[in-house]
């Protein structure tokens, strides 16, 4: 995902200040937790863009978003900064610029698995074994969803890599070799 330079600069800075004060896993949590109610309320960018709505406002808005309290100076700071730069609008792209540059700092994996029906306990813990070696080190975030569209099987994202397991990939592979005859 291409979130653009200067999101990228902000997070960087963001994330060496909060380094700075050893608030980096706090600031972390709370990136997540933005990009999460960006997610799951899509009007929140809206809001942030209005110009009729009140700069106070947006800044309770992000704070409220981010599960951060008024007591959180790092990031209170770092709100007042895109305040004064004008850059309210952008705090979606920065969580997320953010969070890219924390897992990077941290060898954290971002590990999605997409089945086409719940996952066993059994296939779970199996899985998450076979991604764990073929990481060599690090941590996983792992997240399951289910896809009844996939047939069968799973797919499996971790960073740019995809491992496509599926039924539906195996018909779609069949389809492309009969027509290539």
């Amino acid at each position: 995902m291409n979130e653009g330079l200067i999101p990228r600069r902000y997070a960087k800075a963001l994330y060496m200040y909060a380094l700075e004060k050893h608030v980096d896993d706090k600031i972390y949590q709370m990136m997540k937790t933005l990009a999460g109610s960006f997610e799951q309320q899509p009007d929140l960018q809206s809001v942030l863009n209005n110009p009729y709505a009140g700069v106070s406002d947006k800044m309770q808005l992000l704070l409220t978003a981010a599960g951060a309290s008024s007591d959180d100076a790092v990031y209170s700071d770092f709100l007042k900064l895109l305040e004064n730069n004008r850059r309210l609008g952008l705090a979606r792209d920065i969580a997320i610029a953010y969070m890219g540059i924390y897992r990077e700092s941290n060898k954290i994996y971002e590990v999605k698995v997409v089945s086409a029906a719940p996952l066993t306990k059994a296939e779970d813990s199996r899985l998450r074994t076979l991604v764990q070696r073929h990481l060599q080190g690090g941590t996983m975030e792992f997240s399951t969803a289910v896809n009844p569209s996939l047939i069968g099987g799973f797919t499996v994202s971790v960073g740019n890599e995809r491992i496509d397991a599926s039924v539906s990939n195996e018909l779609k592979q069949l389809r492309l070799n009969l027509l290539s005859k």
